[in-house]
């Protein structure tokens, strides 16, 4: 059933039996579909896809593991990234490691991709990361939007793909930073709404 356009709460019916909740306006509103891989992405392109293809796959999932090692928050220790984000779900920083930079960084693992149609008539497609969050949902980098699941389709905001800023070559968050903007993607989640299993944190319209 197609939510009340004045809906705080407006979720998304994804592919299975899975829903995603998405709190915010519905007068702007962009397709978007999630994927754990890019195997996922490209079978479903090749099954009935209206709206993107098979290199619209391969090129946003390369431009979602740039910005996820560009844009993925960095902590100072691992039993604090996994505070925020779940324990088995935060590893080494490998951009950092590479680099041959100094101390330790973690940083949540990328848990797939979401891509949205951006314009009209299919034309345009944009991706972001997924990276897990303490309370098993599904977020992008900033915090400031996070789904139920990272495997469905739906409509959501256009600020769903507003790019975080980079966190490369800054020090990493101490806990008295992450506990100061009261955690991941908190101080993004002014206007958050709900609780349970439809709540979720995002930009209100």
């Amino acid at each position: 059933m197609k939510p009340r356009k004045r809906s705080r709460h407006v979720a998304l019916v994804l592919a299975g039996t899975a829903t995603l909740a998405l709190a915010g306006c519905r007068d702007e509103q962009v397709d978007a579909q999630s994927f754990p891989d890019l195997e996922s992405c490209v079978a479903a392109a090749r099954e009935n896809s209206l709206w993107f293809t098979e290199e619209d796959c391969r090129t946003n999932f390369a431009a979602a593991q740039a910005d996820y090692a560009e844009t993925a928050p960095r902590y100072e220790s691992k039993e604090l990234c996994e505070q925020e984000h779940g324990v088995g779900n935060c590893g080494g920083d490998q951009a950092q490691q590479s680099g041959g930079g100094m101390g330790s960084m973690f940083m949540p693992l990328l848990m797939g991709y979401m891509m949205g149609s951006m314009l009209s008539g299919g034309r345009g497609v944009n991706s972001q990361p997924l990276v897990r969050t303490a309370d098993g949902r599904y977020s992008t980098p900033a915090g400031n939007q996070s789904f139920a699941t990272n495997r469905g389709a739906g409509q959501v905001s256009p600020n769903a793909f507003q790019r975080a800023p980079s966190t490369v070559g800054k020090p990493p968050m101490t806990a008295s930073q992450v506990n100061q903007r009261g955690g991941f993607g908190a101080s993004n989640t002014a206007r958050a709404v709900g609780s349970g299993s439809s709540g979720t944190r995002s930009y209100g319209g």
